[in-house]
């Protein structure tokens, strides 16, 4: 009999310490880990900049605006409208790939449809919460900075020129972070919101907004570029907050409006069938930070390094 009681303490979960970690880990999590990092490498390697960007964003946008999205942004009120409108055609990222990925096993196992909802909606609530400040205040800071601010930077030169090197930082504090959050929740390191989650529970999801916001810090997405030059000379804190805000908004609804189908359309079949098998759960959440965090980093620190001739990065044939 003690020999069975200690077999149940050994194979017993850890407790979960955060939302994104469960305690019961995948069994195969260096396995995992080894085909995240593969698959986060290829999609560096396959995504396409032009594709995504400026045939599907910027086509979007024009179709939504009914005029050149890449046109000098006319005013404020014009302004504002653009914001939103960019943010949508720009919504597949990686980031919030890996958020919604993370949260989609929090929610849809209530059993009536007004709880599901509510279940639903609550998650991203949190991540709303953590993305708005992020965004408002950048764009503070870009209305008061106006054009000294390195990504209003057109310059282009043979090494790292002030908009990359924004951008290599913003990316790689954001890759960092995620994979980072991908190895806790596959319970390789320890959780690093453990004791944060302590006090807030809800602390995870405010951080993947806050992620997302941090988006904008460095992206060089043609739209997004423009509306930031707008915001710059305008030197209106109220009118960068608001824009920034409603980029960040947009950027996000396409894919809250996916996640509410899946999640609050399976009528709670998709938590049932996470639940079903242990570990599942940190698989998902692992999977997509992990994927994510390394595409991130390797697209935008080893490939742009590699363009620039600082070291060996392969280049698609559709991206030469």
């Amino acid at each position: 009999m003690t020999d069975i009681n200690a077999a149940a303490v050994r194979t017993a979960p850890a407790p979960q310490t955060s939302l994104f970690v469960t305690g019961d880990f995948p069994r195969r999590r260096w396995l995992l880990l080894l085909l995240s990092v593969i698959a986060g490498l290829v999609v560096a390697y396959a995504w396409s900049a032009d594709l995504v960007d400026d045939q599907i964003g910027v086509n979007t946008a024009d179709s939504m605006l009914g005029h050149d999205a890449q046109a000098p942004i006319g005013g404020i009120a014009s302004g504002v409208v653009f914001a939103f409108v960019s943010g949508m055609a720009g919504s597949f990222t990686a980031c919030n790939i890996a958020a919604f990925g993370a949260v989609g096993p929090l929610v849809g196992g209530q059993s009536t449809r007004r709880a599901r909802l509510a279940g639903t909606l609550r998650p991203l609530g949190w991540v709303a919460a953590g993305m708005i400040p992020v965004s408002a205040a950048y764009g503070v800071v870009v209305a008061f900075a106006g054009t000294h601010m390195p990504q209003f930077s057109m310059a282009k030169g043979p090494g790292i020129t002030p908009r990359i090197a924004q951008a290599m930082i913003a990316f790689g504090i954001v890759g960092v972070v995620m994979v980072v959050l991908g190895l806790a929740a596959a319970g390789v390191v320890k959780d690093p919101l453990a004791a944060l989650s302590r006090r807030f529970p809800n602390a995870p999801l405010v951080i993947m907004g806050a992620l997302i916001g941090g988006f904008l810090i460095g992206r060089p997405y043609p739209l997004f570029r423009n509306l930031f030059r707008s915001a710059a000379r305008t030197h209106n804190p109220l009118y960068g907050a608001v824009a920034f805000s409603l980029q960040s908004i947009g950027n996000i609804v396409v894919m809250a409006v996916l996640f509410l189908l899946l999640s609050y359309g399976t009528g709670g079949r998709l938590r049932r069938w996470l639940g079903a098998k242990a570990g599942r759960i940190s698989t998902v959440t692992a999977t997509a930070f992990l994927v994510a965090g390394v595409f991130t980093l390797a697209y935008w620190e080893l490939r742009l390094l590699g363009r620039l001739g600082y070291l060996w990065w392969p280049t698609a044939p559709w991206n030469a």
